[in-house]
């Protein structure tokens, strides 16, 4: 007979009809007169009752031949089971409907050490059954929201007129301080080549050169967008940081959008308009999964994400944020890192911004030049390199900033800090060499990107979503080991 989804089941008021439902049993409640099975197959957090008679048959599915007779005590937590049986109207509460059960086959049984029995396991300690935790009603309700928030993704940029634009996974460029990059070669490590100073030749191996996993796909993106106005990538990136917080992994995903003729204002624009769609495609789509992980992982999270939709988000210059950050201390708040006017903010200043001082999401605008890539757009200076950085200082007090200050415009989450980090993309060929030099960058593996803005360059913009980090807002979680089927971490490559 053919299978129904459980998903399916539940909107059905077909009563009395015959039905096959296949799954895995949550819980196995037994009693002289009748037995419970909750059975789920994946297609919703909602289960589905099976009512047992203790007379109805129990057999093996033909692909557990041999195995020996069966019967309703060989069905336990995790037991991988076909009911057939006709759907009825539930007399309980919560439950639309119910399946009583005519015959049931076990195409898995499950032993009593099955890792994850129905208990308050830690995530931690289902981290190291990454393989089973996926049964779990909270893991499958973020993979489900997971996808969803996929679709959205694609979704949007389809019906915005962006391309879907494929970027290499190896390369020989590092999009310049990106991160740590792990090495991708065929050669013998055990017997490597190298020159009279100590340099492994990289001259036998496959790609004749040093080559890396992609910390990110922007360069090349830059290019796509100059020949079709408006890509996006998204797809797994690489990063070999020894960082153990709960908001890094070494392999991820990333969403780069790149759009030609783009300026900062309408930059800022599209990342406001694109996570408000994402969002509100989860409240709409993902409603059974977001009440279950509201109820059981944060009380908050329906009302945050609601609360995204509703606000307009901050804009904010970098300087003018240093100033909040600095009159808070002043105030008595204390930060575990400081915050000057030229440093890198960390994720509690971040935090506070977001979550104290507006509460509300901001994008944070020109930054220093001194921690920003190379690639981005620099602020006009009022007077040259004497320090004042044109728009970010403009109506806070002829606040001075110490520096030049670049385009970047990174959107900032309460419980997340930087979800996006963007700019706009500098397209003069000398202001951008005139930058590479300043830094004293190699660009043996760059004539291709700076090709670009020799041959009808053309003002740009772009940014990148870390996919997992969105995953994490969305869902209410606090790990991002615990957003993705099988986080690679220091240390950790299993499963």
């Amino acid at each position: 007979m053919k299978r129904t989804k459980i998903i399916e089941i539940l909107k059905s008021t077909q009563y009395g009809q015959t039905v096959c439902v296949k799954g895995w049993v949550r819980t196995h409640r037994s009693s002289k007169a009748v037995d419970f099975i909750a059975l789920n197959d994946g297609s919703t957090i909602k289960n589905v009752q099976i009512v047992v008679d203790p007379e109805c048959p129990v057999s093996a599915a033909p692909v557990q031949g041999g195995l020996p007779a069966l019967s309703l005590k060989d069905i336990t937590t995790g037991a991988c089971i076909c009911v057939e049986g006709t759907l009825v109207e539930s007399p309980a509460a919560g439950q639309p409907s119910e399946i009583q059960a005519a015959k049931i086959e076990i195409y898995g049984l499950c032993d009593n050490d099955y890792p994850m029995q129905k208990k308050g396991q830690s995530f931690e300690y289902m981290r190291q059954h990454a393989h089973m935790r996926l049964r779990t009603n909270t893991f499958g309700a973020v993979m489900r929201i997971r996808h969803n928030m996929a679709m959205a993704i694609h979704t949007y940029f389809h019906e915005h007129g962006f391309f879907y634009f494929h970027t290499p996974l190896i390369t020989a460029s590092d999009c310049e301080g990106a991160g740590n990059m792990f090495q991708v070669t065929t050669k013998n490590l055990y017997d490597l080549k190298k020159d009279e100073q100590g340099k492994i030749i990289y001259d036998d191996d496959f790609f004749g050169e040093q080559t890396s996993l992609t910390v990110s796909g922007q360069l090349e993106g830059e290019l796509g967008a100059t020949a079709l106005g408006a890509i996006y990538t998204f797809g797994p990136t690489f990063r070999a940081e020894n960082s153990n917080t709960p908001r890094h992994l070494a392999e991820f995903w990333m969403v780069e959008p790149e759009v030609a003729f783009l300026d900062q204002e309408e930059l800022m624009d599209l990342e406001e308009d694109f996570i408000k769609y994402c969002v509100r495609w989860a409240l709409d789509n993902c409603k059974d999964d977001l009440e279950f992980l509201n109820k059981m992982i944060d009380k908050t999270l329906i009302s945050r994400l609601e609360g995204v939709l509703k606000e307009t988000f901050v804009r904010l210059p970098y300087t003018k944020g240093i100033e909040i950050l600095q009159q808070a201390i002043k105030d008595g708040h204390k930060f575990e890192f400081p915050c000057n006017w030229g440093d890198d903010l960390a994720s509690e200043h971040e935090r506070y911004l977001v979550e104290q001082h507006f509460k509300k999401p901001v994008i944070m605008t020109d930054y220093p030049r001194e921690f920003k890539s190379f690639y981005m757009k620099q602020n006009p200076g009022v007077s040259g390199e004497s320090g004042i950085s044109g728009e970010s200082s403009v109506g806070y007090k002829g606040a001075v900033a110490p520096g030049p200050t670049m385009q970047g415009t990174d959107v900032l989450f309460p419980q997340i800090g930087e979800i996006i980090g963007g700019s706009v993309r500098e397209e003069s060929y000398d202001k951008l060499m005139a930058e590479v030099k300043r830094r004293n960058m190699d660009t043996t593996h760059l004539w291709w990107y700076l090709d670009t803005r020799k041959w009808g360059t053309c003002p740009h913009a772009g940014f990148g979503l870390g996919f997992e980090r969105l995953i994490l807002f969305v869902t209410g979680m606090q790990n991002i080991r615990d957003v993705i089927p099988f986080p690679r971490t220091p240390k950790s490559a299993e499963f």
